[in-house]
């Protein structure tokens, strides 16, 4: 028996294989010479659409804040007199009112009667502006001059301008001359009170930083006065707005055929109460959009003003 003696045969192992490393990059070409690098594109900003929408709302929370108080007085001026909280004849429920206002508008009445006192009043408030400004400039720079009329000016500013109403009336008939001539007196005394405190009140050291400018009287009330009255000036004016109002009302009541006043006063007499409402309500909202035309003004001629630090 023979034994096989060759050696067996070893697998031959296979060679390792080589993966593939991974792909570099593409490179970027290089960008010719002489030109920039193309930057690097910007962040998206917010949508103009959803910052318009913010802002919306920020005026519409501001607006029913503002709004409050007046929308819970006319819900208490319209549930009270149905409730019997308070005699309806005297007091009727605002939605009434609200009736009796369309209707005057309607048939041309609060149309009539409301430029009769718009030109009454705003006729008498002008002429006490354009004669209380300047004087009340004159009288604050010159100390001779508030010397002169300081006494003139005490007497006249502590006497209620309704109390020369029976004056006016006498000296002046019962047209429209009187009833200006009263705006203009119970106007005068609020713009021009304020206008003199305001030259006297002005930075002192800014008006003799001026003044070693030589700069000239005018130029010093250009620059220096004037700027640094506007906001009490303007105090002045918007008081006198309002009682240039509250003066023509109470003229129009004696002696008047047309205005709110007489509106009211006529309403009373006939017992029509919605209607004698109505005109104080158009009183009161002439009053609200004036003041807010003056503010509107003061803000426009104050504009140079730095505001306060926060």
């Amino acid at each position: 028996m023979s034994t096989d003696t060759r050696t067996p045969v070893q697998p031959t192992p296979a060679p390792p294989t080589l993966e593939a490393p991974p792909e570099a990059p593409a490179a970027q070409p290089a960008p010719a010479p002489g030109t920039q690098p193309a930057p690097a594109p910007a962040a998206r900003p917010a949508p103009a659409r959803a910052a318009e929408r913010g802002r919306f709302g920020h005026r519409l929370r501001g607006a029913a804040v503002r709004s409050a108080a007046l929308v819970a007085l006319l819900l208490v001026w319209e549930t009270a007199p149905r409730l019997g909280l308070v005699d309806r004849t005297f007091l009727p429920p605002f939605s009434e009112v609200a009736v009796a206002w369309w209707e005057l508008l309607a048939d041309g009445q609060l149309g009539e009667h409301t430029w009769a006192s718009l030109v009454r009043s705003f006729g008498g408030f002008g002429i006490a502006v354009v004669v209380a400004v300047p004087l009340g400039l004159l009288i604050g720079w010159y100390r001779p001059v508030a010397e002169l009329l300081g006494p003139l000016l005490e007497v006249f500013r502590n006497t209620a301008a309704l109390a020369l109403l029976p004056v006016f009336v006498l000296l002046l008939g019962i047209g429209e001359t009187s009833k200006i001539s009263m705006v203009v007196y119970a106007c005068v005394w609020p713009v021009l009170l304020n206008t003199i405190s305001a030259v006297r009140g002005a930075d002192p050291t800014l008006v003799r930083l001026a003044r070693s400018m030589d700069l000239s009287t005018l130029r010093l009330f250009q620059k220096v006065i004037l700027p640094s009255s506007v906001p009490t000036i303007f105090t002045g004016i918007r008081l006198a707005g309002a009682v240039s109002i509250l003066v023509l009302v109470a003229a129009e009541m004696i002696g008047a055929k047309a205005g709110l006043g007489y509106l009211i006063n006529a309403s009373q007499f006939n017992f029509a109460i919605p209607q004698m409402y109505a005109g104080i309500i158009t009183i009161s909202a002439i009053g609200v959009a004036f003041n807010q035309l003056l503010v509107s003004i003061e803000r426009r001629l104050s504009l140079w003003r730095v505001p306060a630090a926060g």
